[in-house]
């Protein structure tokens, strides 16, 4: 799932995993369920609590010691699963930890219905900060403020002084010890013209911080933050959370370019900290002798290369061999369609990174897959990274993998919940139940740690392309199988190559492959 919320149990060593969605091509499903990961066990268990918040995704959790332990949810949004209906909640919960039950808080004067908002717990309140609402007609971005007391259980909205940020969901918020609160970056769009929407990825940041003591109506102010360092590149959907040294943190998201007609996503699985005290941005680098290596590999690749090629340069060195077809499509255009079968290493890879070849370290480092919309929780120095998605082409891959950094150390990733390939379902609009065939290899390299997982499915040496049915003349093999090939070309030709060029392609594979069969 993706857009759900992971939270740090206070006193035990468990995640908290609630709501979130996943969309398969064809629904959306929406979750009110409750996880609790066992950090010492690593395993995941579903917990059972009468009277849940509705089904929901992009809300927020917030967590207080109080009383053994508080998970505060507010807002978020429902989608029903044709994505016709669809609805804003602007509604209070608290999980009581200790006793395990939900609680809907009734209080009035608190922010309208939203979601991408963020919420942070600082001191004894709750502070809450923009979001969006959005309406079959319309939509709103929002940069107010609210705080809900957690002594007094009621809402106020806060009035800063100075020049704030500009609205926007899915930033970054944190609160410092001393009671201040950090803002960066987030995504907003505003309408330009009818039926035309400019996106705006911000990377801009601010402080809010409170001028008044002891008072309970604390006087506010806004102020711009102009960090050193090495700041994030700009993105949206990225994640976040507080890791130890006074340090908040985000990984991953996406940039997507905008085309007129579509729009092309570069993912992304790295992770950024800034220091609160010394107000400085550093990227977070893995250490020790394997990383090197892999940083030199990564400087000889051009960003123009794009993710399409990044995906394949990071498969591991031991990885399956592939039998490659070259196809030539109409314009000449060639493209290369493979077959994989595990055990061997890749050939690709070889002539990629022949000086690293007899390094083994390189082939065992793992990571997570480039995503966005991901769910972080840091316990013990210790930051999880659970789930998100990412797309290729048009299709939408949504991850159930768990991993781990330890914060402290930076030393390398642990993969504690590999990705289940076979979990992966993505229909298409016209689908009437092959999903099945589309499902065969559509992960085709694209969870690159995985590959211990997918090399077992790969044993048989079987093809993984979907298989001619007998008697299935070639324009209804191609109407059935046609978004597994546009995908294929598409991660194979990179996310600059235009849309109707990777359809010939598409079509030219799909050709050989109904050619080969017959």
């Amino acid at each position: 799932r993706l857009n759900g919320s992971l939270s740090a149990h206070p006193e035990k060593d468990e995640l908290i995993l609630f709501g979130g969605e996943y969309f398969n091509g064809q629904k959306t499903y929406l979750y009110n369920d409750l996880y609790v990961y066992n950090i010492r066990k690593n395993s995941w268990a579903k917990v059972e609590v009468p009277n849940p918040p509705p089904r929901r995704c992009a809300h927020q959790a917030a967590v207080v010691p109080t009383a053994g332990g508080q998970l505060w949810v507010f807002g978020g949004e429902f989608a029903s699963p044709s994505g016709e209906q669809f609805y804003h909640y602007k509604d209070l919960w608290v999980l009581h930890l200790a006793t395990k039950t939900w609680e809907q808080i009734k209080a009035s004067g608190g922010p309208s219905g939203r979601s991408g908002h963020r919420m942070v717990a600082c001191k004894r309140q709750l502070i809450v900060f923009g979001g969006f609402h959005e309406s079959t007609r319309d939509y709103i971005y929002y940069n107010d403020v609210y705080a809900f007391n957690l002594d007094s259980f009621t809402w106020s909205k806060l009035a800063p002084s100075g020049i704030g940020p500009a609205p926007r969901s899915g930033c970054q918020m944190a609160s410092t010890p001393e009671g201040s609160i950090i803002i960066y970056g987030g995504y907003s769009k505003q309408r330009v013209k009818k039926d035309v929407d400019k996106g705006t990825l911000h990377t801009d940041m601010f402080l809010l911080k409170t001028e008044g003591v002891g008072k309970e109506e604390d006087r506010w102010a806004w102020s711009r933050l102009n960090p050193s360092g090495v700041k994030p590149t700009a993105r949206s959907g990225f994640s976040v959370a507080v890791g130890p040294n006074n340090r908040c943190l985000l990984f991953g998201g996406v940039h997507d370019e905008e085309e007129e007609e579509s729009i092309e996503g570069d993912f992304f699985n790295d992770i950024y900290l800034y220091d609160m005290g010394k107000n400085r941005w550093f990227p977070g680098q893995l250490k020790g002798p394997k990383s090197e290596k892999k940083k030199r590999r990564r400087g000889r690749q051009t960003e123009a290369e794009g993710a399409g090629n990044e995906e394949m340069e990071k498969q591991p060195a031991q990885g399956p061999v592939e039998i490659v077809k070259e196809v030539v499509a109409e314009d000449g255009t060639v493209m290369t369609i493979k077959q994989v079968i595990s055990g061997l290493a890749d050939e690709k890879e070889r002539s990629e990174s022949e000086e690293e070849e007899e390094d083994g370290a390189l082939g065992q480092q793992v990571e997570p897959c480039p995503r966005s919309n991901a769910m972080l929780a840091v316990k013990h120095g210790v930051l999880y990274v659970y789930g998100g998605m990412f797309e290729v082409g048009d299709r939408q891959f949504t991850l159930s993998d768990l991993y781990s950094i330890d914060l402290h150390k930076m030393e390398e990733w642990k993969v504690l919940v590999e990705m289940d390939p076979k979990a992966q379902e993505w229909l298409e609009e016209s689908d009437s139940g092959e999903e099945d065939d589309d499902m065969e290899g559509a992960e085709g390299g694209e969870e690159e740690e995985e590959s211990s997982e997918e090399d077992s499915e790969d044993e048989e040496g079987e093809e993984q392309h979907p298989p001619v049915q007998p008697g299935e003349k070639h324009t209804d093999y191609l109407s059935r199988t046609e978004q597994y090939w546009i995908q294929l070309a598409r991660s194979n030709m990179g996310p600059d190559a235009k849309e109707k060029k990777v359809v010939k392609v598409a079509h030219a594979m799909a050709k050989t492959v109904y050619e080969d069969s017959l």
